[in-house]
């Protein structure tokens, strides 16, 4: 049963201002220190923390916490992923950091990449024999990272030429017959039998059929959004649209979602019934290039007007803003841009360069300053330097 029109008239401004408290930017930061009990109220507010190797400020899955709590410490998130074990790596949106809760809901993808990954689903077919001993190696030796693989063969190229061994074990994590135990000190990912790393009891818990998760998961993405199009709620947890849209219709007949027309979006767009909508948002906050709140650029330029894109896989004389961009919130708008790198060997947080978008100017100056400073203390950084480039720099560098 298609979706019925939607009745109710949202502006742009207040969609925006919905999906910034859904994403916990609407409250203020905490005016103690920060313990576990603060990390856990964000990752209820955004479900999953996109993981990426790049690290020249820091890495991705730190930002967003820092952006809602401000300097948190560090340790507390490897001690919820590690010890206390209440997150789990998996493809939940992209590689993800994800409450172990969600582990039965994604069980249907684990299943799926038995058969349909792509070349990975290939491996056990090519040579089942090496996926087995792989397997085997991981249930005597794990946790294990690959180099610690015998006979893993060699890597093929610098990013996706993965070595034999490599593949194996990326298939076998994305079915989810092993996990991550943790990562080593170069990032490297230490695989471990499933059974050996999550609770046993969410590996007990029963299998969902494959509507019933994705129905799930499509209103938890609604709840972390607050409002959406059907493509925006989709992608939260990469649920194929065509899937997706007939698990929005129940959604919607059964009152658990509200169809709305936003402004001058084309789509129909549907609201989180317990969606806050606060008339003002003084949110102030760094935000990384894969942060939940503006990872799906399309909805990103919706609401708040500027094209966001992930300038690092950019060819260097192609890019407009620098290597490592992190849009500047201030309110409840996108204001400026700022290219940042960590020199952890001269103890500087390194403002490459720093531009302010349209309709904005050196007002932004000061409280950008506070949060380059605010950051440089978090990341243990003694000083801010900035370089030439861009806009603001003058204005910075003197504010700084």
């Amino acid at each position: 049963m298609p979706s019925p029109a939607p009745v109710e008239r949202l502006s742009v401004a207040q969609a925006r201002r919905i999906a910034l408290a859904a994403q916990g930017f609407a409250e203020p930061r905490p005016a103690g220190r920060v313990d576990a009990r603060h990390l856990r109220r964000v990752l209820d507010r955004v479900g999953v923390l996109q993981i990426d190797s790049v690290n020249v400020l820091v890495r991705s899955y730190e930002l967003p916490l820092f952006a809602r709590l401000g300097p948190y410490p560090r340790p507390l998130l490897t001690d919820l992923v590690e010890r206390r074990r209440e997150l789990f790596e998996y493809w939940a949106h992209e590689a993800s950091f994800a409450p172990v809760e969600l582990h039965p809901l994604l069980r249907w993808r684990m299943e799926w990449a038995r058969s349909e990954w792509g070349h990975m689903a290939r491996r056990p077919s090519d040579y089942p024999a090496f996926v087995a001993g792989v397997l085997a190696q991981v249930a005597e030796r794990g946790p294990i990272a690959v180099s610690q693989l015998v006979d893993g063969g060699e890597k093929h190229g610098p990013w996706w030429g993965w070595s034999k061994g490599k593949s194996a074990l990326e298939y076998l994590f994305y079915t989810g017959q092993v996990t991550s135990a943790g990562r080593g000190a170069n990032f490297e990912r230490r695989y471990d039998l499933t059974e050996r790393v999550l609770p046993r009891s969410i590996l007990d818990l029963p299998t969902p059929t494959v509507e019933d998760a994705k129905r799930t998961l499509l209103l938890r993405a609604a709840r972390h959004h607050g409002v959406g199009t059907a493509k925006d709620l989709a992608d939260y947890f990469r649920i194929k649209l065509t899937t997706a849209r007939p698990r929005l219709d129940e959604l919607v007949e059964s009152g658990d979602l509200v169809p709305v027309k936003v402004g001058d979006w084309r789509e129909t767009a549907y609201l989180h019934p317990e969606a806050r909508r606060p008339r003002r948002v003084n949110a102030r906050a760094l935000l990384s290039p894969f942060d939940s709140l503006i990872w799906e650029r399309s909805r990103a330029e919706r609401l708040f007007g500027v094209r966001i894109r992930i300038e690092l896989y950019t060819p260097a004389p192609k890019r407009v803003h620098g290597y490592y961009v992190l849009p500047f919130l201030l309110g409840d708008a996108i204001v400026a841009r700022v290219d940042l790198k960590s020199d952890r060997k001269e103890s500087r947080l390194l403002v490459q360069g720093v531009f302010s978008e349209d309709g904005h100017g050196e007002e932004v100056v000061l409280p950008l300053a506070s949060e380059l400073r605010a950051m440089a203390t978090w990341l243990g950084l003694d000083d801010v330097e900035v370089k030439s480039k861009g806009n603001l720099a003058k204005a910075l560098r003197r504010s700084l």
